[in-house]
């Protein structure tokens, strides 16, 4: 659990705001605070489509992206970047692995869990708990898929899995919402953050 907080604060954190600075200009204070009513659905919610309405609002209005990035960005970002799923998916099997007794994954290995885990993240639902699911995908991509070992330890991280799918769900609509951002103002979009 600690693993994965740490590994979503930083992303959250550290990283989606300095791409936003990097790609806009744009101060990441006023994007948290334009976006601060969609972060609070996602994290009630853990889930990407039930935010989706209220993230539109807050790009629309509070931020100021036109309607036509909007409506095109915004869905895409909902359906497929799931950044902070994928890092759940990597952190979660590699913890399975290290639990297990005898099983040692090779560097090969683990890139093909970090590619596995990419794809099953971009293939997720925008539901709760739909990463804890996709991670069978990866464990079969390793071949511990049926592990009775791997089953168990993926039932126990069930028992934590609703704050981490809180925490995921924000780090992902945050995500999008950069990333709605970034494409605006590379249309040409430049009257943004006006009304905060």
């Amino acid at each position: 659990m600690i693993t994965i907080a740490s590994g979503l604060t930083i992303h959250f954190a550290i990283v989606l705001p300095l791409l936003l600075f990097l790609f806009t200009g744009e101060s990441p204070m006023k994007h948290g605070r334009a976006m601060m009513s969609a972060m609070a659905t996602a994290f009630s919610t853990s889930s990407s489509g039930a935010t989706l309405p209220v993230t539109m609002d807050c790009i629309e209005n509070n931020v100021g992206v036109s309607n036509k990035v909007t409506s095109f960005v915004l869905p895409l970002g909902a359906t497929i970047n799931m950044d902070g799923t994928a890092l759940y998916e990597c952190a979660g099997v590699l913890f399975i692995t290290q639990a297990i007794p005898g099983i040692d994954l090779p560097f090969s290995a683990q890139l093909v869990v970090v590619i596995t885990a990419f794809l099953a993240s971009v293939g997720a639902a925008a539901v709760p708990s739909a990463g804890l699911v996709m991670i069978f995908i990866v464990l079969n991509a390793v071949g511990l898929g049926d592990h009775p070992t791997a089953a168990l330890l993926v039932g126990t991280m069930l028992a934590v899995d609703r704050p981490l799918d809180m925490f995921r769900t924000v780090v992902n609509v945050t995500s999008d919402s950069i990333g709605t951002v970034v494409v605006a103002k590379s249309e040409g979009e430049t009257d943004l953050y006006k009304a905060i």
